[in-house]
């Protein structure tokens, strides 16, 4: 039996299989809002036949939103237009659907990738950014401005108000975004984390602010609800966030009652040096495995069906992540089953697209 089709439990959440729909920017929203191309992107992923589909980094606030299209949750208005999204998706789908709450930090106000994504002047629809500290990311000619307490208190009250709203909303889970140079991962990195109060110096310091949010976030779910966190395991920079932090912070994690890690890496520097290739991050979702016992979903460059059931098969990690692959390939999950003699779940509009030669695809 495969092993990436077996079921999964997370939390009080059970998964069909081990394939989770990693979170994907798609720079199309209105004033925060859904709108119908997040009702076809969703709904075509949600017949992939993957265990999890994770809904795109979804910002807390107006200005945590990495460019004026991204999603967010802070209000009624954006609350409303996701509720839509997802009745039209749950129509035809038993999918289970998270989400990702984020704040983009000093990396916010960018134009959308295909207009160069570079920092937006006050002039040219941007606005300012806030940050641990006033340290600019590469690139950006603006400074961010330094939060203050009172400020980051502000912000664990955005998460809690949009944790709530994704619970009415039904998404099955949470996972908050401290990876890829967003917020949280600028306050846990001292490349960008230069505080000398309580909230940076120290590793303890550096981890207060995710720490106490993601506390905040699972005060207010219900008991089995699954909240988990996805981090970037290294900055790939000396001196920066490294492993030994993360399973620090993991630990962490888990003692304050986490449900998942997700690991990746990088985008907190434009010095990083990253070493491509294959299964790149997956030994670093093995040591948090094996330091924490938590579920870990590796991702990175998983592109083949024997190469994500090898990474279960082996205990580096419970799940696999995927993400542009899955937007180059919408049936990944279908192909990969065949592959491995496995079965999936499809439409029964579907149903007469099983090849002659996998006569179990479909179950």
């Amino acid at each position: 039996m495969s092993q990436l089709f077996s079921p999964f439990q997370i939390g009080g959440l059970t998964l069909a299989n081990r394939i989770i729909i990693a979170p994907m920017c798609q720079y199309s929203a209105e004033d925060g809002q859904t709108t119908d191309w997040h009702t076809i992107h969703l709904g075509s992923l949600s017949h992939s036949g993957a265990g999890l589909l994770i809904i795109e980094a979804t910002a807390v606030e107006p200005r945590g939103r990495i460019s004026a299209q991204d999603v967010g949750l802070w209000n009624d208005a954006t609350e409303a237009a996701l509720a839509r999204t997802l009745k039209a998706v749950r129509t035809h789908s038993q999918m289970p659907i998270a989400i990702q709450l984020a704040h983009a930090g000093r990396k916010a106000s960018v134009a959308q990738p295909w207009h160069g994504g570079g920092q937006l002047g006050l002039d040219a629809g941007g606005w300012e950014t806030v940050a641990p500290s006033p340290v600019a990311f590469d690139g950006h000619a603006r400074q961010p401005r330094a939060l203050s307490t009172e400020d980051i208190a502000t912000l664990c009250d955005q998460f809690v108000d949009a944790a709530r709203r994704s619970v009415r909303l039904g998404f099955a889970a949470i996972e908050l975004h401290a990876a890829h140079g967003y917020l949280m991962h600028q306050f846990l990195s001292p490349l960008s984390n230069r505080r000398e109060d309580d909230f940076g110096g120290s590793l303890e310091n550096r981890m207060r602010f995710p720490l106490m949010a993601f506390e905040a976030v699972k005060a207010v779910v219900p008991a089995g609800y699954p909240v988990g966190v996805r981090v970037s395991a290294t900055d790939w920079v000396p001196g920066g966030w490294d492993l030994a932090q993360t399973i620090a912070f993991s630990q962490a994690l888990k003692a304050r009652g986490a449900d998942f890690i997700h690991v990746s890496s990088g985008g907190n520097s434009g010095a990083q040096q990253i070493p491509l290739g294959p299964n790149y991050q997956v030994p670093f979702a093995r040591a948090v495995k094996q330091a924490t016992g938590l579920p870990t979903i590796a991702v990175g460059l998983i592109t083949e069906a024997e190469q994500a059931e090898a990474i279960i098969g082996t205990g580096d990690a419970d799940l696999v992540g995927i993400a542009r692959g899955i937007l180059y390939d919408p049936r990944w999950p279908w192909h990969a089953a065949a592959a491995l003699g496995a079965s999936v779940k499809v439409p029964n509009q579907y149903l007469r697209s099983q090849p002659r030669q996998f006569k179990t695809l479909f179950g």
